[in-house]
Parts: structure tokens; C-alpha cells; sequence
């Protein structure tokens, strides 16, 4: 089955991109592709793309909340959620005080734009 498109990116509005790119490259281990001033890119080796855009005035989501709702968020499997957890936490994450799943294989952490992201375990 074929498509109309394919996937080039997905994109954060952000403050920094720089930093936000940062943090997501040492998270994921991809590269940057592409980086400009209120623009950066990061690609895998298969090329999947995540890219990160400043907003002036940005407001980060707050979840769980309608307010600011969050409107998307990247799942991420891991092997080990433990070391994965100080990992991310030592990247610049936060471990998000609301859990609805403690303990089903799922952790929620902010990154430092304020977007959540889930561990998933692999």
C-alpha cells in the first residue's frame, strides 16, 4: 500500500534549538543534519528526522492539563528503565510527578522545553 507522502521530519517548537537538539541527540545517539539559527535537525542513520524550531513566547505543554495540552509526545523504548532513567535525567530531563501508569512499563519525563516524552520498556 502507497501513500500520498512519506515521513520527512517531526518538529518541536521550542525556545533553544540548539539545546533542545542537544538533549534529544543524547538521548537518541543521532547526529545533527542540519543546523541554523532558529532551526536544527537531527537524523538517524536511516534517516528519520527530528527537528527543532524557535518560537518566540514559546509556552511549553503542561500535562496533564487542557490548558497548554501537550498535543503529542514521543514513545521511546528502552532495555533498562533504571539506567535509562538516570540517563534522561542526566541529559536535562525531569521525572514528571504524575504517573498514570506507575509500574506497567511506562515512565513520563519532561525534557527541557517542557514537552513530555515516554520510557516505554522494550
Amino acid at each position: 500500500m502507497s501513500g500520498v507522502a512519506r515521513m520527512h521530519s517531526v518538529v518541536l517548537d521550542c525556545p533553544e534549538p540548539k539545546a533542545l537538539a542537544d538533549f534529544y541527540a543524547g538521548l537518541l545517539g543521532w547526529k545533527v543534519a542540519d543546523e541554523e539559527e532558529d532551526w536544527v535537525t537531527l537524523a538517524a542513520d536511516d534517516q528519520t528526522r527530528l527537528a527543532f524550531q524557535r518560537v518566540p513566547e514559546y509556552v511549553p505543554p503542561v500535562w496533564p492539563s487542557a490548558k497548554h495540552p501537550q498535543q503529542f509526545h514521543l514513545d521511546l523504548t528502552v532495555d533498562d528503565m533504571a539506567e535509562a532513567e538516570n540517563q534522561v535525567l542526566a541529559l536535562g530531563a525531569v521525572r514528571h510527578e504524575h504517573q498514570p501508569d506507575e509500574g506497567r512499563g511506562w515512565t513520563v519525563f519532561l525534557d527541557p522545553a517542557g514537552h513530555p516524552f515516554c520510557l516505554v520498556t522494550g
